[in-house]
């Protein structure tokens, strides 16, 4: 299907789908495309501008298997190419260069990992960012559709279309491309493929904060500090991964009756409903006026929510920020697992904004790459916590369980805590400094505690190991919090009904 004449009056489709005439790599469904066209958008909402064919390319050798891809050049190239000599000798270094990225050990292994369109935004942004500040903003804006009919045999359109506007983008962007080879092969190849492991073990992450979640993951990547973190993490996942979720009450038909309802299936129906005619029970079925048997069905449980407060303070670098991060993507992972909701916060003089975990969505980015740079107060850290504890409470009905990751200097005063401990169930992981000691006088009112010392943390099995048990502690903190109700046996529900109500004894 051809781009429509509307459409072809519009730079904003022209520039970016004529500039396709360069590309070196074609798709096998135009679905794949359609995915191109969304990276060229988040790109630019990151404030990189870089020509559609460049990020079609690039993303494509690190989302798209091998077979699915053709590498060389599209039939209009030649064409497009024939009267530009100077554009056509760095088209040709151009495809050398996405010959060379498409053989990389970190392409392979990036296609085999079948990474989010989030993530693929990420890599083009670490691999040709640099592109863009070469070469400026764009002559159009990239607002193009994500329509799969619009890029759909679009090989015989597109000499019409890189005709139809000048090509000084794309020209600038080939040369600042090829000026910066070697950079760029440098990049492509030592892509830290650990952390985009494990950003995708964790679950994609939610889309709506748009090009803010973009700088968190992008700075997870860019992040030496990060990677000694996900290390960690993958040590630990493998064991937490097995977890599973505990079996809740359902709706389907087990035990018995509990009442009567005027919602229900057929094979719950009041067998005397039955008798009405034809015209009054096809009204009372309209209005909602039949009456139904109602199952039995568990009162709701308190709406537990695990608080992970992790300390981001300077107290806190190297090898404790590690476990602590660990840990905290390690707990907050098998908390998700166990059917938990999970929020999670950093503070250090101050807490702050709250990253809460979706299902099947942690905010591992986050996590990676927050830094703390303001000091050290825990004095106001818990009066705040405990404020916004109480407002919890009581808007919202929640039952929470505040997990504490700190250094075990954390001196609070004892009421603060004690207040904390009112609102919430609480418990705490203290790091030691090397040659230190625990010694805090409110150790006492909390839940449970554990203790990391230095010697732990320098020993990799050790650290681990230790990671992992403490992991399995703090779990069992929450199932000591509102147990589930009991269910009283079956006759006894059936019985409690009045003798016209109670349900036939086939179905007891």
């Amino acid at each position: 299907m051809p781009v429509s004449q509307a459409l072809i009056k519009d730079i904003a489709v022209t520039g970016p789908l004529g500039g396709l005439a360069l590309s070196a790599v074609r798709a096998a469904s135009p679905m794949m495309v359609v995915r191109t066209l969304r990276w060229y958008r988040d790109l630019a909402r990151l404030g990189l501008h870089v020509p559609l064919f460049m990020v079609h390319d690039v993303g494509l050798l690190y989302a798209a298997p091998k077979e699915q891809l053709d590498l060389g050049p599209r039939p209009a190239t030649d064409a497009v190419l024939a009267t530009l000599p100077r554009l056509k000798e760095m088209h040709s270094v151009y495809r050398e260069m996405v010959g060379e990225i498409a053989q990389s050990e970190a392409s392979a292994r990036a296609r085999s990992m079948r990474l989010s369109d989030d993530l693929i935004v990420v890599v083009l942004a670490r691999v040709i960012g640099s592109i863009a500040q070469r070469i400026g903003r764009a002559p159009y804006p990239a607002t193009l559709p994500l329509d799969p009919e619009m890029v759909r045999d679009l090989d015989g359109q597109l000499e019409q279309l890189f005709a139809s506007g000048p090509r000084g983008f794309e020209s600038a962007a080939l040369d600042a491309m090829t000026r910066a080879r070697l950079h760029v092969l440098t990049l492509a190849d030592a892509l830290d493929l650990d952390t985009l492991r494990l950003l995708g073990m964790l679950g994609p992450e939610s889309s709506a904060a748009g090009a803010l979640q973009h700088v968190d993951l992008l700075a997870a990547v860019s992040s030496p500090a990060a990677n000694d973190i996900v290390n960690f993490s993958l040590e630990l996942l493998p064991n937490i991964l097995e977890t599973h979720r505990n079996q809740a009450t359902g709706t389907h038909a087990v035990h018995g009756y509990a009442g009567i309802g005027s919602k229900g299936s057929l094979d719950s129906l009041v067998l005397t409903e039955l008798a009405w005619d034809p015209d009054e029970f096809a009204r009372r079925m309209i209005e909602n006026e039949l009456l139904y048997y109602t199952r039995e069905q568990a009162p709701d449980e308190a709406r537990r929510l695990h608080y992970l407060v992790i300390d981001a303070s300077a107290s806190m670098r190297g090898e404790r920020q590690v476990f602590a991060r660990g840990l905290a993507i390690a707990l907050g992972k098998k908390l998700q697992l166990s059917g938990e909701d999970v929020w999670m916060r950093f503070f250090d003089s101050r807490l702050y904004d709250v990253q809460r975990a979706r299902p099947g969505q942690l905010p591992a980015a986050h996590i990676l790459s927050f830094k703390g740079e303001r000091g050290r107060n825990p004095a106001r850290v818990f009066a705040q916590l405990a404020t916004e504890l109480a407002l919890l409470r009581t808007r919202e009905q929640r039952d929470p369980v505040v997990h504490l990751i700190t250094h075990a200097a954390l001196h609070v005063p004892r009421p603060l805590v004690a207040e904390v401990r009112r609102q919430a169930h609480l418990f705490g992981v203290f790091i030691l400094p090397s040659g230190g000691k625990l010694d805090l006088e409110y150790l006492d009112l909390l839940e449970g505690h554990a203790v990391v010392d230095n010697a732990t943390l320098s020993q990799k099995s050790a650290r681990a190991a230790a990671a992992t048990k403490i992991v399995a502690e703090a779990s069992k903190v929450s199932e000591k919090v509102a147990p589930p109700p009991s269910i009283p046996p079956r006759s006894q529900r059936d019985d409690a009904l009045p003798p016209s109500l109670r349900p036939p004894r086939s179905v007891r």
